[in-house]
């Protein structure tokens, strides 16, 4: 079986410098023991979309699933890389 990682990728561009951020989505944060009073996760290590890209309806949702502990993306720890590249080339004005 084949690993799936979601990364998301966000581009802005504002004048001359261009921003790029990489979010990735790693270890299941979601506390298992809550209702008992208790803490307790599941161990899973980083976010596998359990979606199909050829897959229709739900497709969208089931990207938003853990494949490995069956949370939502949101459950897991998101980490932010941004990245600024200043574009030396300047089209020009007609």
């Amino acid at each position: 079986m084949m690993k799936k990682r979601q990364v998301v990728v966000k581009r802005s561009e504002v004048g001359r410098i261009s921003t790029t951020s990489s979010i990735r989505y790693g270890e299941c944060q979601k506390n298992h023991a809550a209702n008992i009073g208790g803490y307790a996760v599941d161990g899973c290590r980083e976010f596998m979309a359990s979606g199909h890209d050829d897959d229709d309806g739900g497709a969208a949702a089931a990207a938003l699933m853990c494949a490995a502990c069956g949370c939502h993306r949101n459950f897991h720890r998101r980490e932010v890389e941004s990245s600024e590249v200043v574009c030396e080339y300047s089209p020009p004005n007609n």
